[in-house]
């Protein structure tokens, strides 16, 4: 198999992932996929990676540290036209690790937690919940040090679950 074969079977690759889901991936995600099932290189990935979005096969938008691909109406169209230049095997591979991790992939692209320090000098946490890309809860809460945004940050990614409830608990 020729290069120029090899690099188009790992953008079918990513477009076939991205088609899969109904929510974003990290490229993150994808890479580990990728580089886990030693098809290629992380520097080859990267040259794939933008290609596709020069081609505007995906869409790559960055939020919270990381890189959230989907895929565009072109991206959509290619892959089914070619989905089946991937192997059996390899599609059959794919399937299985997203259908086996889909909890784990849709929570660390559906829970977000970052920070920015405001005009005023302090510190605002935004902390967010989506599910199928809409908002199920969004707060911004004010801090006095960058410490204590940061750790309420943390606290977001492991008890957001909780903290849902319990609004919906006391709210409803």
């Amino acid at each position: 198999m020729g290069n120029l074969e090899v690099l188009t079977l790992y953008k079918l690759i990513i477009l076939y992932m991205l088609d899969k889901v109904d929510y974003s991936l990290t490229k993150s995600q994808v890479f580990d996929f990728m580089l886990d099932k030693n098809y290629t290189d992380y520097f080859t990935l990267q040259k794939v990676m933008n290609q596709l979005t020069d081609d505007m096969l995906i869409e790559s938008k960055f939020k919270r540290n990381a890189s959230h691909l989907t895929i565009t109406e072109k991206g959509k169209e290619t892959i089914e036209l070619l989905k089946s230049d991937i192997s059996e095997p390899i599609r059959t591979e794919i399937d299985n690790y997203l259908t086996d991790n889909e909890v784990r992939l849709r929570n660390e692209v559906s829970i977000s937690a970052d920070y920015y320090k405001s005009t005023t000098g302090e510190y605002v946490a935004e902390l967010t919940a989506r599910e199928r890309n809409v908002d199920l809860v969004s707060i911004k809460i004010t801090m006095p040090t960058e410490e204590a945004a940061s750790e309420i940050c943390n606290n977001w990614q492991k008890k957001n679950q909780d903290v849902y409830a319990y609004l919906m608990e006391s709210l409803l």
